[in-house]
């Protein structure tokens, strides 16, 4: 795609799942790479290993995307070793499995864990990200929610409220950063990931109830990115990418 030649994109938690899915599509479309990881670094020097076989210039970068110095530092190195940023995917995620009727088995820590990673996360490398996609005249960011942030049935209270927080972040951004900068969000259903380990009955379950009659695939949510990375008109938007489960 000529268009995004010689561009980069900035992946957080982009060595597994929909993260690596995103960046080796991205790659073969000709956009430099630069993979986040926090704890996960064999696999996102194999993500990157794998964008640099499809033609891309590729680093993986180490930051806890809940550490607002880690993040400058990141998008600091991602500039200097790429030389520009111009796409955002804000894909770091993290979560505490609990029972929606078990309101004790919800701890302090759990909030304090999945909303720093997953919104104050998403905050920080946007406002990190956002001066340097403006030297290039604007930008794009998406950001990973869920169809949890939506019908509040996820992993936890707080992790649905997370998901939640990331869609008003979108629009909020969408809002303030406007017309360079654009800011979208994907909310999928159950993705085939790692994520999904030990849960086959509830799987089994949500792909019975889902008009599709499968889970989703990273490949599925990263070509949903891809399209509004390409779109230059579609600002605060979350498309929802679940097979049709929540009709």
């Amino acid at each position: 795609m000529p268009e995004f030649e010689g561009k980069v994109a900035l992946i957080t938690g982009g060595g597994t799942g929909i993260g690596r899915a995103t960046a080796l599509l991205l790659a073969r479309y000709g956009v430099n790479i630069a993979v986040n990881y926090s704890r996960s670094r064999d696999d996102a020097e194999a993500t990157a290993a794998d964008a640099q076989a499809a033609g891309a210039s590729a680093i993986a970068v180490k930051a806890n995307v809940g550490d607002e110095t880690q993040v400058r530092a990141m998008v600091t190195e991602t500039v200097d070793k790429l030389g520009r940023l111009d796409f955002l995917v804000n894909n770091a995620g993290t979560t505490h499995a609990a029972p929606l009727a078990d309101l004790d088995a919800i701890t302090d820590e759990n909030w304090d864990d999945i909303f720093r990673v997953n919104v104050k996360g998403t905050f920080y490398a946007s406002r990190a990200a956002i001066p340097e996609m403006r030297k290039n005249g604007g930008g794009h960011i998406v950001n990973v929610s869920s169809i949890a942030g939506i019908n509040a049935r996820g992993s936890s209270i707080p992790y649905s409220m997370s998901k939640a927080a990331i869609i008003n972040l979108t629009k909020s951004l969408a809002i303030g950063q406007a017309p360079d900068i654009q800011v979208n969000a994907v909310a999928p259903g159950v993705v085939e990931t790692r994520w999904i380990v030990g849960w086959e009955e509830f799987t089994s379950a949500h792909r019975e109830h889902t008009p599709m009659k499968r889970l989703a695939q990273p490949e599925d949510v990263a070509n949903t990115i891809y399209g509004l990375l390409l779109n230059d008109f579609v600002t605060g938007h979350t498309v929802v990418i679940d097979g049709g489960r929540m009709l």
